[in-house]
């Protein structure tokens, strides 16, 4: 995610900054636009929480698999009550970082919420990452990591 990412520091839940380039190497990438006010976006938010936690604890460490939210919230109060609130433990670009506009931009994010899965130059596997685990779970990653050339370290 150096292309995208680098040079970044991103956040956790609790508000710890975390460099991108070491936090996203070697993984996987699902960039999460979404908003708390958004019903969709709070119907589909406790379901990746759900995947990326069972992803997770099934993974040898570090799991080859990264969720990286991206905003649409209209403060940065409203994004971290969130995240405390729904979502997994995460990262997000900070509220302030104008880049999120920018990934909007890139991704070509019309409607949220919208899960994008990157490989680590950027490219685009799936814009469709809600749908797909919405119908098969954990057995999309598979296919995520074979896309994206990832070390396969995960045991499902």
């Amino acid at each position: 995610m150096v292309d995208v990412l680098g040079g970044r520091h991103l956040v956790t839940c609790k508000g710890a900054a975390v460099e991108a380039e070491v936090a996203l190497q070697n993984k996987v990438v699902a960039l999460y636009f979404a908003a708390a006010r958004c019903a969709p976006s709070r119907d589909f938010t406790p379901l990746l929480c759900d995947f990326y936690t069972a992803l997770v604890a099934e993974a040898r460490r570090p799991a080859p698999f990264e969720v990286v939210f991206v905003s649409a919230d209209g403060s940065a109060r409203e994004m971290l009550d969130f995240m405390r609130e729904l979502h997994g433990a995460w990262l997000a670009l900070p509220f302030h970082d104008p880049y999120r506009h920018e990934l909007r931009k890139r991704y070509n994010v019309t409607a949220i919420p919208k899960l994008v899965i990157v490989k680590q130059n950027g490219e685009v596997i799936t814009n469709q990452g809600r749908k797909q685990i919405r119908e098969r779970g954990l057995t999309c990653l598979q296919n995520w990591l074979e896309a994206a050339d990832v070390f396969q370290n995960f045991s499902a």
